[in-house]
């Protein structure tokens, strides 16, 4: 009987020494800013995720593994570098991608049919209404109590909210229907307080509006100021008042421009006081040159010089005693060079009835 050896083949290939082609080539390992480079170019990384990597680089190169020196180099807070150097653990290129802040789990919808036809309806029929009221509201209609989430997830989905370009063209036909008297057509008299101009200047303040409303007499030139936080009707209702007050007379006509501060409460007030209401052009500020030569002047001679004061209480102190000063002592060229209340004495003078210098008894 023949025997068999089960031992396992030599596969093994022979080594022929001293040949070229069979020589061993030396292994180069790059340095670690290169093989992270390389992979952030293969894994597409997004311009956030290479300039994190710049971080690290920064870090294990320049800073010297110091995280308060790289995050100033960054600007960025030594918190903000930690939480990404965790996350890339000495290699982990993409996952200095921004993760998705979408919640696991999502709120379903769970408005019935039923609810949203009766939300739909409800909110229809009240349009200017927030969530809260309409939540009431259904309550008291259909006495079942319902979230306000509910109600905003139904305006959310059917996009019902107020038109506001369709309001405002609303609001612009109405103000074009009233039937608006020109400056041209009236009668100038060369009176004191027989025509005074209303006009408005804007400040704005890094992210603050602050409004002065401006009015100057057409004759005499005496003028008055005052600074409100917003632009509505009732600021010029309250000016309108103040000003009257101050002169201490009948105001026969006022003329503004078409801005919306001049409709609405500042027209009922007007009825109130018995004073015409003129109006100036569109886009033509020369017919109402009195005001805004005084808006220029209040400007140049006194905002300019860094006395305007975000506070309204505290920059109406300063502005009535710059008006004191407009009004009782700078001279007017327009008028002679007499201050606006000298030509106001001087008219009256002229105007007064002087009684005859003989005697009534004399013989002719």
């Amino acid at each position: 009987m023949k025997n068999f050896s089960m031992t396992a083949p030599d596969i093994s290939q022979p080594f022929i020494s001293g040949h070229p082609a069979f020589k061993q080539k030396p292994i180069v390992l790059q340095d670690k800013p290169t093989r992270w480079r390389g992979i952030a170019d293969k894994c597409n990384l997004s311009p956030e995720g290479r300039l994190r990597l710049e971080w690290v680089i920064f870090y294990e190169t320049i800073a010297g593994h110091d995280a308060y020196t790289t995050a100033k180099h960054f600007s960025i807070t030594p918190k903000t570098f930690y939480k990404w150097f965790k996350r890339f653990d000495n290699g982990k290129v993409k996952l200095l991608e921004e993760k998705s802040r979408r919640p696991n789990n999502l709120r379903k919808w769970q408005v019935t049919p039923q609810e949203e036809c009766r939300i739909m309806k409800l909110r229809k029929a009240h349009m200017r209404w927030g969530k809260k009221k309409i939540s009431k509201l259904y309550k008291d209609e259909y006495g079942t109590v319902i979230s306000s989430w509910k109600v905003e997830r139904v305006i959310r989905k059917h996009d019902l909210y107020p038109d506001q370009i369709k309001a405002e063209k609303q609001r612009n036909r109405q103000k074009s229907a009233v039937k608006k008297n020109r400056i041209q057509k009236l009668e100038m008299k060369d009176e004191h307080w027989f025509l005074i101009h209303l006009d408005t200047i804007v400040i704005y303040w890094g992210s603050l509006k602050r409004y002065i409303l401006t009015a100057c007499d057409h004759h005499g030139k005496v003028a008055y100021a005052r600074m409100y936080s917003t632009k509505s009707s009732r600021s010029a209702k309250d000016f309108l008042y103040r000003l009257h007050y101050l002169i201490d007379a009948d105001i026969l006509n006022i003329q503004t421009d078409n801005g919306s501060e001049f409709f609405a409460e500042f027209e009922e007030a007007l009825k109130a006081l018995t004073i015409h209401h003129w109006f100036s052009r569109p886009r033509t500020p020369e017919d109402n040159s009195v005001v805004e030569k005084f808006n220029q002047t209040l400007q140049q001679e006194w905002l300019n010089d860094g006395h305007f004061n975000p506070v309204i209480r505290d920059f109406n102190i300063d502005l009535t005693e710059w008006l004191v000063e407009y009004n009782f002592i700078r001279p007017h060229q327009a008028l002679d060079y007499m201050s606006p209340y000298e030509y106001l004495e001087y008219t009256l003078r002229k105007q007064r009835k002087l009684l005859p210098m003989y005697s009534a008894s004399a013989i002719s």
